[in-house]
């Protein structure tokens, strides 16, 4: 019987008044840089609680619902091993605060304009999450 080597992963951009929530990576791969909250989908578990348990894990932030970006699967997005992840959207009013817990060093807000350099495909689901919602720079909380 074939078993599939390929994993499931959920990524979220958060946003508040034109910032995006990263998180610093403790470990590696792409250990000390900024990447979208996200992680592995556990086995029976729905795409989008996986994205709000895995937010709320590694910053503390609740969210009631998010909308779906996309699927992004290519080859080699990690380095360890293919993974296709499923990326949301959600917003949060602007009083909301991220504390980092469980894996990252550090949560943080940046402005949509000013990102860091971000690990895996990082960049290109912001991006598409900016096409997908195109008043995503005009909204506010």
């Amino acid at each position: 019987m074939y078993t599939s080597k390929i994993f499931v992963t959920v990524d979220v951009v958060l946003y508040k008044n034109n910032q995006i929530l990263l998180i610093k990576r403790r470990n590696e791969p792409f250990r000390d840089c900024w990447a979208l909250p996200g992680g592995f989908v556990d086995e029976n578990e729905d795409l989008e609680d996986a994205a709000r348990r895995e937010l709320f894990e590694e910053t503390t932030v609740k969210v009631n619902s998010l909308e779906q970006i996309g699927a992004f699967g290519k080859p080699f997005r990690d380095p360890r091993h293919h993974s296709i992840s499923i990326a949301f959207f959600g917003r949060v009013p602007e009083e909301t605060i991220a504390i980092a817990a469980d894996d990252p060093k550090e949560a943080e807000w940046f402005s949509i304009d000013d990102l860091p350099e971000l690990a895996f495909d990082h960049k290109e689901i912001i991006e598409k999450a900016i096409l997908k919602f195109p008043t995503l720079k005009h909204l506010n909380s």
